[in-house]
């Protein structure tokens, strides 16, 4: 299909370091606090020395939150609470600090960064740096027509990979994956249930804005018209991603296969990250050994994904707002895991 070759990232693609990893476990044995009382924060303070090869781990001093954004056709079926063509506005809530995500980031100094891929509005509405990847005006009505082109595809992923490199050249020692979309949990409930081989009822979702049975209904038809699209295409990823995802969806698939090949690790969000970290974890399977799952969503397809990868959610405090809020909410957890297991004191 493409020029691109997805198979270059299995070896691209390496562990992180597993000597630094057993000696922070054997730098923790030798403190006071007993073993398991700080629970899951020993298991990231080890996770934070193998991705960052290092004991004593470093603080976590430059996060960034990347929302990958786009519309999606499907959604002109009536699938989300919030009308087609509707990212635009989440866009803009986002730059002017008044989504919760903006909040949050804003009260712990981390900077945002919104990415448009395939947002529904003209270039001009929005500023200059936030559309300069994007490949299209709103991705394909997944349920009749493939998402986006093979080029469209391919030129989406690679965008990702870009960003990820600049990313890790600019010094981002961790990133919180999140979206910003309109039918983005349609596409990403197909990608899911496509690749786990199961029904849509399984992995159809209400969304972060709750949708009634009647809308619950229309997107589960739609997922499953969908996956009869998906099915003769699972073989290869690129295309299954060009079939039924979308470009935020392609594109954050190559930022996170880039990301673990540039060794940054990432705190997935909700449904959709969860989505194209399954897409990418078929590409390499070492690749997810560089991500946490940030929180549980309440989506079906976020917790089938997740349990395919075999990732478990930091938090879940029933947080269904999406655009990385959730994934944001655990980087305390994170950065105090770096402080504990660097700084408690060991004995001789």
């Amino acid at each position: 299909m493409s020029a691109l070759n997805l198979d270059d990232f299995a070896q691209l693609i390496e562990r992180p370091d597993g000597d630094a990893r057993r000696a922070a476990e054997e730098r923790r044995a030798r403190t006071s606090v007993p073993p398991g009382a700080l629970g899951r924060l020993d298991d990231l303070g080890g996770w934070l020395a193998a991705v960052q090869q290092q004991v004593p781990v470093r603080p976590v001093e430059q996060p960034k939150v990347l929302l990958f954004a786009g519309d999606h056709g499907i959604a002109q079926l009536g699938v989300s609470a919030r009308p087609a063509g509707g990212t635009k506005d989440l866009v803009r809530a986002v730059l002017d600090g008044a989504s919760p995500v903006a909040v949050l980031a804003r009260s712990a100094g981390v900077p945002v960064r919104v990415v448009d891929m395939a947002v529904d509005c003209d270039p001009e509405e929005l500023p200059a740096e936030v559309t300069r990847h994007r490949v299209r005006r709103g991705s394909g009505r997944i349920d009749v027509e493939d998402a986006l082109t093979a080029e469209e595809a391919e030129a989406a992923f690679r965008a990702g990979m870009a960003l990820a490199d600049e990313e890790a050249d600019a010094g981002t020692d961790l990133v919180v994956l999140g979206d910003l979309s309109v039918g983005g949990t349609t596409a990403a409930g197909t990608l899911i249930a496509a690749l786990c081989g199961t029904d849509a009822s399984v992995v159809t979702g209400r969304g972060g804005r709750p949708i009634d049975d009647l809308a619950w209904m229309r997107k589960c038809a739609a997922i499953r018209d969908a996956l009869r699209r998906a099915r003769p295409v699972l073989g290869d990823q690129l295309e299954l991603l060009g079939t039924i995802g979308g470009a935020d969806l392609t594109a954050a698939t190559g930022f996170l296969l880039q990301s673990a090949v540039r060794r940054t690790p990432v705190i997935l969000d909700g449904v959709v990250s969860a989505a194209c970290a399954l897409v990418a974890q078929r590409v390499a399977f070492r690749a997810p050994d560089w991500w946490v799952a940030g929180q549980a969503s309440g989506e079906p397809a976020q917790a089938k994904a997740l349990d395919r990868i075999a990732l478990n959610p930091l938090l879940d405090h029933g947080v269904t707002a999406g655009e990385g809020t959730g994934a944001l909410l655990a980087l305390p957890l994170v950065r105090a895991a770096a402080a504990l297991a660097a700084e408690l004191p060991v004995r001789d």
